[in-house]
């Protein structure tokens, strides 16, 4: 007999053997039915796993992380079942769960798949899915597992085994009805728990990402133990088309991106570039007030440059290639701070004048793949809101408080409030991936914390999302749509400052290493801009419009009184247009509405006979009509305020 703790602390005494399902079903059939994996002593199993000796255990069910990548996994492996049965001679490739669903990689030859396709799919998965099809797993030696994808004549299953044969250890396969998958699982236990699901998107995709391999058919899916999951879910994605940045990019008229240019590469227009504008001059100022210097460095320095603080060896594989120039090497930038730390270099540093405080909105580029571009959230050039704060340790926590106080003032201006702070550490287990200098990141994570436990914040630990060089605390933006990620940042570095022999003339008249504090407030201005098209819509609050008011003459002969409208406007400081086109009134206000212009003003006899204007504001309509004097204080208090409307 075996004792197995439950994760309520409850002890149940089974025979030797029993499986993880049945020890679900000895808990209850509800849960039994809803169960997708196990953990036992904190490792994911299978249900069908045997318990030998007393163990932790858990049941995990769709709600929980594991569950659901084993539920999407299951549903690939259907996938994959219902290609092969349709498109016998397409190759099997990879098929993973991943954060949104699942997808899987095909090579289709020289075809890709159609709409009708995806429909004929999803039709034989539902028939795979009423089959109920147990999935078992079974193990052969790697010669046996080459032989049997061999005859199956799928050689990318052959490569990824010959990959792992060296190695010497059995290889994994799951099998349903008449289907084999190579894969180490886990995965539910029959395909007749995959109660609803959806084929999502069909894309190409380079084979290991690699653009110099076959380029594959990716077909992307999602799946749920309910319906109306799945119609949540689905709602949810047709809000994300909606709020889509480079939807709305292109709708007003805010930034494109050119094939000749180069992919990641965004250009923004106009409209695009005066938001931009406004997001740089916003936070300057801030950042002047707060005693910040700013400069301006080159977007290339040398790979020496790079190789002395860490980046060439940590992060290369993210760094565009060398150019070779006159028997000297340079890279395009992925970051700022190796030429920050070379600007505190150039002039001496007394103990009195720290913090020295370096703010450059700079122009990046880091080599992404092609893949995970979206837009000017994530391009290959970019342009961060970097500052680095060289202080003494005594003033980490004053200084940290600053910038935290910084990030929370920005974020009210922008109505931001759904966001939760993150400490990232580093990987104990992957140190390979770290500055190596355990005694420093000691001290740097165990100062961090110190500071944030100090100014009172509440965090949540993150192991493995710490820069090379040291601890950092992200705030993470939870958006209207999708997943959350990092929009604010700032790091503890004990490492670069050294590497780069800076120093400051401390009271006792020694040389003293500066620590630094590495920071963005709004992150990159590309992925900020991004973020507030998909909140607001573009439906930009008035002190950010590119365009805030509109003006809209009824006929030719009221042009005159609206160009010296716009001339007094313009003079008082706002983003006007003049729509003179010879139109229909109602034509151009349905077109002003189409560009979420904030005001539109219709002008006609009676406006100029009383010197007034008809005001329409963006989603309430006609406001009534206003003399312009009113009309400027009303503007002007709510570019002041910063309203969010």
């Amino acid at each position: 007999m075996i004792n197995v703790k439950l994760k309520d602390g409850t002890v149940m005494t089974f025979e030797s053997g029993i499986t993880v399902a049945d020890v679900a079903k000895s808990i209850g059939i509800g849960l039994y039915k809803a169960a997708c994996m196990g953990k036992v002593n904190g490792n994911i199993v299978d249900l069908r796993t045997p318990i030998t000796e007393n163990s932790d255990v858990e049941i995990l069910i769709f709600e929980s992380e594991e569950g659901k990548h084993a539920y999407w996994h299951t549903t690939s492996h259907i996938m994959a079942q219902a290609v092969k049965r349709l498109f016998p001679n397409v190759k099997l490739t990879i098929g993973p769960s991943i954060e949104t669903g699942f997808y899987y990689d095909f090579d289709c030859g020289d075809k890709a798949f159609t709409a009708e396709d995806i429909e004929k799919i999803e039709a034989e998965m539902k028939k795979i899915i009423k089959e109920d099809l147990p999935l078992e797993r079974f193990l052969l030696s790697p010669a046996e597992a080459i032989e049997l994808m061999t005859e199956k004549d799928e050689s990318y299953k052959v490569e990824l085994i010959k990959e792992h044969a060296s190695k010497g250890e059995e290889i994994s396969f799951y099998k349903q009805g008449e289907f084999t998958e190579l894969c180490a699982g886990p995965h539910i236990m029959s395909t007749g728990l995959i109660k609803a699901f959806k084929l999502t998107n069909t894309t190409g995709a380079y084979w290991r990402g690699d653009s110099k391999n076959k380029m594959l058919c990716r077909i992307y899916g999602v799946s749920f133990p309910k319906k109306d999951m799945l119609d949540e879910y689905l709602e949810k994605l047709e809000e994300a088309k909606r709020r889509d940045h480079r939807k709305l990019g292109k709708e007003l008229e805010l930034f494109m991106t050119d094939e000749l240019v180069g992919k990641g590469m965004p250009m923004f227009l106009p409209k695009g570039y005066t938001l931009w504008r406004l997001l740089e001059n916003y936070i300057r100022d801030k950042e002047i007030k707060q005693g910040y210097q700013h400069v301006l460095t080159p977007c290339i320095g040398t790979v020496d440059l790079y190789k002395t603080s860490g980046h060439w060896d940590h992060y290369k594989d993210n760094m565009f290639p060398a150019m070779e120039v006159e028997d000297e090497a340079y890279v395009l930038r992925p970051m700022n701070c190796p030429h920050h730390m070379r600007i505190y270099a150039s002039s001496s540093h007394s103990y009195r004048n720290l913090p020295v405080r370096i703010g450059e909105i700079a122009h990046d580029f880091r080599y992404e793949a092609s893949g995970t571009l979206k837009g000017i959230e994530r391009g290959r050039h970019f342009c961060q809101n970097d500052a680095h704060l060289f202080v003494t340790p005594e003033q980490i926590k004053d200084e940290f408080k600053k910038v935290v106080d910084l990030i929370f003032e920005a974020y009210e201006d922008f109505g931001i409030t759904d966001y939760r702070m993150v400490l990232s550490l580093r990987d104990p287990e992957d140190k390979e991936k770290y500055h190596q200098d355990d005694e420093m990141w000691d001290k740097a994570e165990q100062s961090l914390r110190e500071v944030l436990d100090e100014i009172g914040l509440d965090y949540t630990e993150e192991i493995g999302e710490a820069a090379f060089y040291g601890p950092k605390l992200d705030v993470n933006v939870k958006p209207a749509v999708g997943a959350e990620y990092t929009l604010s940042t700032c790091q503890l570095d004990f490492c670069l400052p050294a590497k780069f022999n800076l120093f400051y003339i401390d009271k006792d008249n020694a040389q003293r290493t500066p620590v630094v504090l590495h920071r963005a407030i709004l992150g990159s201005l590309d992925r900020f801009m991004a973020y507030l098209i998909e909140e607001t819509m573009g439906n930009f609050p008035l002190w950010l419009s590119p365009v805030q008011v509109k003006i809209l003459p009824i006929a030719d002969r009221h042009h005159e009184y609206c160009r010296s409208l716009q001339s007094q406007l313009e003079d008082a400081g706002f983003r006007v247009e003049l729509d003179d086109r010879s139109e229909k009134i109602g034509y151009k206000i349905r077109e002003a509405q189409l560009q979420k212009i904030n005001y539109m003003l219709v002008v006609g006899d009676k406006e100029i006979e009383d010197n007034t204007v008809s005001v329409r504001k963006r989603g309430e309509g006609d406001i009534g009509s206003m003399s312009i004097s009113n009309l400027t204080s009303m503007l002007t208090e709510e570019v002041k305020s910063k309203s969010h409307n």
